[in-house]
């Protein structure tokens, strides 16, 4: 647990909490960690889940399958970055998403129970590690508003136009990398892997963007963005 406290205490849930602070914590929050495989599932849908999930090591995907296995992945989160929180912090709700390791991945989960009840000890932390939380749940669903904005664009050029120029702003460059591969990119903006690859190579051959991998450079701006 010692060698995850720079990752843990420079999380959005610990923010303003040193290393010392949250390791005094971390017991009091019944912590326990786990490793899995790459495409291990952590959770699956139908689980009831009591524990907020944090990334220590790798990344995690949150995605949802039709009946027919179709996949979409509604979030990527790495080192630092929670799951589950929002189903752990409903009392009886049961998932609708499943939680898989991208790669190989170090979790911590935290008993939720603990995190959102003061403690005995009247930990003075405590309070400041609920208002982190609850920012994290705002920022997560602003996230997801911008998922909707992309998702809600007619064409697959369109949904990849509104991605790419949200990640260029985000980041302040119009170089820059993306957290998925194609087919992630793909299941992310719920489009046919084969046909965004062939707009990719449109907007690349018109003068619009280069790419290697995961890997962008926007070389000039359009309308339609």
């Amino acid at each position: 647990m010692k060698e995850y406290l720079p990752v843990i205490s420079s999380s959005r849930l610990f923010s303003g909490i040193t290393e010392t602070e949250a390791l005094s914590m971390l017991e009091c929050l019944s912590a326990r960690t786990a490793y899995y495989e790459k495409n291990e599932q952590i959770l699956r849908f139908g689980d009831a889940v009591d524990t907020v999930g944090m990334v220590l090591s790798g990344s995690i995907h949150v995605s949802k399958e039709d009946f027919w296995g179709n996949r979409n992945i509604l979030t990527v989160a790495g080192p630092g970055e929670l799951f589950a929180e929002t189903y752990a912090c409903v009392p009886d709700a049961l998932l609708s998403v499943s939680v898989t390791a991208a790669v190989p991945a170090e979790v911590l989960f935290l008993d939720v129970r603990r995190v959102l009840t003061t403690c005995s000890s009247s930990c003075v932390f405590h309070a400041r590690l609920i208002r982190n939380l609850l920012s994290v749940m705002a920022a997560k669903n602003l996230a997801m508003n911008e998922k909707m904005t992309h998702m809600s664009r007619r064409t697959t050029r369109e949904k990849l136009l509104s991605y790419l120029s949200a990640q260029s702003l985000r980041q302040g460059s119009p170089v820059f990398d993306i957290p998925y591969n194609r087919q992630q990119l793909a299941d992310y903006l719920s489009v046919d892997r084969s046909a965004m690859s062939n707009e990719l190579c449109k907007l690349r051959d018109e003068g619009v963007l280069r790419f290697e991998r995961n890997h962008f450079t926007l070389l000039r701006q359009l309308d339609e963005v």
